[in-house]
């Protein structure tokens, strides 16, 4: 089939795009601000100055329509993994995130739409449950969104349903919980907390911990997202699932098995909270499991020595 990952140069994204290449035409477009051409390296012939045959790489924005229009025509499917996707770079600017979250999903959708893909697997995020108490979250609760970057993927969110009801575009929408693994950026100021804290264990220095620490996280490796997003491809089903691993952590105890794995033994250091942030977070799989046949294949500790291996080599 003929397939296009928008934002398929970045940390999900690449790792979606080696997946669906090994069976698949892939076009990806990237307009590489958050996304890096060495995600994909692995993809360019150096000799022959090109990517392989059936992957196509298209340096462009989600926020070019007639851009998208010529993309996705005759796609199957459209993996939509494009956003700027930090809760504290939304705070810092609402208006950017906004533009390519919820102008940029728009687009997605209209250039689906017009170009008569299959179906429309979105990226959304757990965050749109904000601080609701009752754990763990399920998809048929109110969302409760906390941020700005929270508000642009619940309006994605609505939009691939609007999609569907009136124009009849199939969507699925993902909410990923905490997604970490290869490929996940430890040097950005935005950096997601275990490429981070590994990142300074590496350099001998503690983690730093925002508030706390007893906040609680549902961390699922990224090689389980990829695998939601190819069985949500394949499934007929439309609507919100939850992409998680369903079991939580706090952070300190997160801190704590990082440095077992890496056998170092450093005081954390712990900083103010951050705005925005939630107290707990835990996903309830069940819908995604019995509608789509999701179950994740790996533990914490074994998506945390894949990472801490790809880190280490980067550190080398």
């Amino acid at each position: 089939m003929k397939l296009a990952i928008t934002g398929g140069a970045g940390f999900i994204g690449s790792n979606l795009a080696e997946e669906l290449s090994k069976d698949n035409e892939i076009i990806i477009v990237d307009d590489l601000s958050t996304g890096k051409m060495e995600n994909i390296a692995k993809h360019f012939d150096q000799t022959l100055l090109k990517f392989e045959l059936n992957i196509k790489f298209v340096k462009g924005s989600v926020t070019d329509l007639n851009l998208l229009k010529e993309i996705f025509k005759d796609c199957d499917y459209v993996f939509h993994q494009a956003a700027i996707p930090s809760v504290p770079r939304s705070i810092k600017d609402p208006i950017a995130s906004n533009n390519a979250n919820i102008n940029g999903t728009l687009n997605v959708l209209v250039a689906a739409k017009d170009s008569s893909v299959k179906k429309v697997i979105y990226a959304s995020s757990s965050s749109v449950y904000g601080d609701t108490p009752e754990l763990p979250k399920r998809e048929d609760m109110a969302a409760n969104p906390k941020s700005p970057y929270a508000v642009t993927k619940l309006m994605g969110e609505y939009y691939c349903d609007v999609f569907k009801e009136v124009y009849g575009l199939k969507t699925i929408s993902l909410r990923y919980f905490n997604v970490y693994g290869p490929r996940q950026d430890p040097y950005s100021d935005y950096a997601a907390v275990i490429p981070r804290f590994i990142h300074r264990v590496l350099e001998n220095k503690p983690p730093v911990i925002y508030g706390d620490g007893q906040q609680t996280r549902d961390f699922t490796f990224v090689k389980d997202v990829v695998r939601a997003n190819v069985l949500a491809a394949k499934s007929d089903a439309t609507g919100v699932y939850n992409s998680a691993n369903g079991n939580r952590i706090s952070i300190n105890e997160l801190a704590d098995m990082i440095m077992k794995l890496m056998g170092k033994k450093l005081k954390p250091i712990h900083d103010a909270p951050r705005k925005g942030d939630v107290m707990h977070s835990l996903g309830d799989i069940s819908k995604a499991k019995k509608v789509l046949g999701y179950e994740p294949r790996y533990s914490l500790e074994e998506g945390l020595r894949e990472t801490i291996g790809w880190l280490s080599g980067l550190a080398v």
